[in-house]
């Protein structure tokens, strides 16, 4: 990564980073404020939720940013690796969140809820989802150059919030009509949406950190281009796998065994440049053997 691109990614992911601080505490002032004032459980759960989400947000400001520190001494790969783990605990925090809810939910149901309506908590309820929508959108379009899993989680956090918040308006319009009920039973649907996108962001984002291996497709695009250029005889040995966010490429190529060594420096610097080129691809090691030995262990290539 170059010096000014992660400079450039890191300012755009600290900006994004602040704007979901900025906007969960603005979230927990007015909707807390709200809650207390007509005693409303579904505003005072909801203004907790983001509390949470404040949580997560800080540490993806104070942690995540970390990936894009260039390599040193102790991290010689870089810090790729810290963005998957930072996205790992988001979505840990929001599968616990969603759990939470849950029970809230089922309290609710059980044992009935209390509020007092007033039209200043859907008030707060609009600023709360429109607050969160555009913290989303700003997320979205930031992410879009850095595709960063970390920010990613956060949006989809957002998106959680803006569900949690419209549950909320459900609860409230529900006692406006009578049916106070209304509130835990759209609380209880929401939180099985919010423990699903959890377990999806963690799930996605273990792959990352364990070293997952690329998709059957990956393999073949890579193969492919490597077989593209013309002095490629042979392709085997591959190895893909995820380092951090990104595919760490290991792969033997065989040409011709007499070709001159400067020749083929330049053949394997090619090559290299045709495989990082490729998309989600980090870095890639080559190594050139002689063609026509047939001792390869995994031959790509069909005779």
């Amino acid at each position: 990564m170059a010096t000014d691109g992660a400079g450039s990614g890191r300012r755009g992911f600290t900006r994004a980073a602040v704007v979901n601080v900025l906007g969960n505490a603005v979230k927990i002032v007015v909707e807390g404020a709200a809650g207390l004032l007509f005693g409303s459980v579904a505003l005072l759960a909801d203004a907790a939720h983001s509390i949470a989400d404040l949580i997560a947000s800080l540490v993806v400001l104070v942690w995540g940013r970390s990936s894009y520190a260039e390599p040193d001494d102790t991290h010689p790969h870089g810090h790729d690796r810290i963005e998957p783990l930072t996205a790992l605990f988001v979505g840990a925090v929001i599968a616990l969140l969603g759990l939470n809810l849950l029970y809230e939910s089922a309290q609710g149901i059980l044992y009935g809820v209390e509020v007092e309506f007033s039209p200043l908590l859907l008030a707060a309820l609009a600023f709360s989802i429109v607050d969160m929508y555009l913290v989303y959108r700003y997320t979205t379009v930031i992410n879009e150059a850095l595709n960063s899993t970390a920010l990613k989680a956060l949006a989809v956090d957002c998106l959680n919030d803006i569900y949690t918040s419209f549950a909320a308006v459900v609860g409230v319009v529900g006692v406006l009509l009578g049916q106070p009920l209304l509130d835990p039973i759209a609380g209880g649907f929401v939180s099985l949406l919010v423990v699903y996108q959890g377990v999806e962001i963690g799930r996605e984002n273990v792959d990352y950190l364990i070293g997952a291996a690329a998709s059957p497709e990956k393999r073949t695009e890579i193969v492919d281009a490597l077989r593209s250029h013309p002095d490629v005889e042979g392709v085997h040995d591959l190895t893909v796998f995820y380092d951090g966010t990104v595919l760490e490429v290991e792969v033997h190529v065989e040409v011709d065994g007499d070709m001159p060594f400067r020749k083929a420096h330049d053949v394997e610097s090619d090559l290299v440049d045709r495989v990082r080129g490729l998309e989600d691809v980090g870095d890639a090691h080559v190594h050139l053997d002689p063609s026509g030995i047939g001792e390869w262990k995994e031959c790509l290539d069909e005779r």
